[in-house]
């Protein structure tokens, strides 16, 4: 008999996180599950760990990937390794925070939702992982149905979160986008919630969530190479009409500016495609805004504002 719930942690190299992980779970009292893991890692040190969890766990999976895959590509490897009915996927800086946690998520496996998400705590750690900060982030409940009906409300502030916090019934059959690292996630939230559209929150804080320098947002966030090309894909992939809506627009604005795009020939340089009229209508009006009116960012939602009043009847 399948479990229910599939725990899938994408490894790299990361021991001292992983055993963390890997004890929180070990103490759940929730018992339908198996956990897989997927490593990316160049040696056998995280083998050697997950190989001494055997009996712990009721069913244990273990994958060494040889040439390693990346992110997300690891990510949907160890997918295609669960046969529960429901996915959970746990990078291995991530943990559950208390014994009930998967208990909480299993409850709510028999409503009509494809998607069960909680609210969880960033631990900011230093180099050696001791925890120096943390701070609980509470997902705004009258906000769900919003974001239900256009996930890409998340551009403007993923109030989700990572993929650590959700659950995804293994039905839905959506995979991670290879082609991104930056918005991998909430193009994902996109595409379940667009094919699935129901949800349910768990307004407990069951997940902690590890953030340190060598993640991936420390290497992306705000580097044009990275954020552009992705920009792009998305545009491709879901059009231009949630432009329409002034937050996702000015999520696009502040993207604009933070990397100090304010042409569209600036954009060309990092990605020459042909982009969407609406986006190089957005350039050539920060281009003819006085530069001063960008760093504010008062000045500069009013600016985004009357870009956004000048394009909205044009977007397609």
């Amino acid at each position: 008999m399948s479990p229910l719930i599939s725990i899938c942690i994408p490894a790299y190299k990361n021991v001292l996180f992983l055993k963390r992980l890997l004890d929180s779970i070990a103490i759940q009292d929730f018992k339908a599950y198996e956990v897989a893991v997927c490593d990316d890692s160049p040696d056998g040190n995280v083998e050697a760990l997950v190989m001494g969890y055997e009996g712990k766990f009721p069913a244990l999976k273990y994958q060494h990937n040889q040439p390693p895959r990346g992110m997300p590509e690891n990510w949907n490897a160890v997918i295609a390794m669960a046969t529960g009915q429901w996915i959970k996927i746990m990078h291995d800086d991530d943990w559950f925070l208390t014994a009930d946690a998967l208990n909480k998520f299993a409850s709510r496996t028999h409503t009509a939702a494809d998607f069960i998400f909680s609210n969880y705590e960033n631990n900011f750690m230093d180099p050696a992982g001791k925890i120096i900060r943390k701070g609980s982030m509470v997902f705004p409940k009258y906000r769900l149905q919003a974001i239900i009906r256009e996930p890409l409300l998340l551009l403007a502030d993923n109030k989700i979160g990572p993929p650590s916090v959700c659950m995804v019934r293994k039905a839905a059959g959506i995979s991670y986008d290879k082609r991104l690292r930056w918005r991998v996630d909430i193009d994902y939230y996109k595409t379940v919630l667009s094919k699935r559209p129901a949800a349910e929150l768990l307004e407990d804080i069951l997940v902690g969530v590890g953030i340190n320098e060598n993640q991936v947002t420390n290497q992306t966030k705000n580097i044009p190479e990275v954020e552009l090309p992705e920009a792009f894909i998305l545009l491709q992939k879901y059009g231009t009409v949630s432009l329409k809506n002034w937050i996702i627009y000015d999520s696009w604005w502040r993207m604009f500016r933070n990397m100090h795009i304010d042409s569209y020939e600036k954009l060309q340089q990092f990605v020459p495609e042909t982009w969407p009229p609406v986006i190089i209508r957005m350039l050539h009006f920060m281009q003819r805004t006085p530069q001063f009116f960008l760093k504010t960012g008062v000045t500069s939602k009013l600016c985004m504002l009357l870009s956004f009043m000048a394009s909205k009847s044009r977007i397609q």
